[in-house]
């Protein structure tokens, strides 16, 4: 195993956590530009009901947007469907099967969208 040369400091009692990389608080951190995940281009639209008991939900990924700016669209998606949901790990869940209409959604907004899964 290799050991790193400057340590590993991870907290600090004067400024809270601290990025392993860079060694500044996470708030300064300046190493990682937080980019969008990087895909194909294209917006997959799917239904799951694993580990829901279940209960169907309609996942949304490949959005290429920053955190900030997918929590927004979440919103107004959850909006015009009429549901709740969340964003999770860049993937945007939204209650009940809505594949119909986020794909009629979603592509008024200038996306390439497909239908994924059965």
């Amino acid at each position: 195993m290799k050991k790193h040369s400057s340590g590993g400091l991870v907290y600090s009692t004067d400024q809270g956590r601290m990025c392993p990389e860079c060694r500044e608080p996470l708030e300064q951190c300046r190493c990682k530009a937080k980019s969008p995940p990087q895909g194909d281009g294209v917006v997959r639209v799917q239904r799951e009901t694993k580990g829901r008991k279940g209960k169907g939900v309609t996942l949304v990924t490949g959005i290429p947007l920053p955190e900030k700016e997918l929590k927004a669209l979440a919103k107004e998606l959850k909006g015009k469907c009429g549901t709740g949901g969340t964003v999770r790990d860049g993937v945007v869940e939204i209650q009940g099967d809505q594949r119909d209409l986020l794909v009629m959604l979603l592509q008024a907004k200038g996306w390439v969208v497909k239908k994924a899964g059965g």
